[in-house]
């Protein structure tokens, strides 16, 4: 558990200063995926499901509104 925090923190750092600087590139690309993937393997993911299917819900709720 402890290497997977490290490993999404690792990630998570170099993804936002890639983000920040705007290189976008195949390194990009890379970094996000296994952010992505190492994040998915911590308490955070059920509760970032969570939100994604509250945010899909919203809008699509809206969208049937109108």
């Amino acid at each position: 558990m402890a290497i997977t925090l490290s490993l999404v923190a690792l990630f998570g750092l170099v993804l936002f200063f890639l983000l920040r600087s705007k290189t976008l590139g195949y390194g990009s690309a890379f970094v996000a995926m296994m952010f992505g993937f190492f994040l998915a393997s911590t308490g955070a993911s059920g509760p970032i499901n969570e939100l994604t299917t509250a945010v899909i819900n919203a809008v699509s709720d809206l969208g049937s509104q109108g």
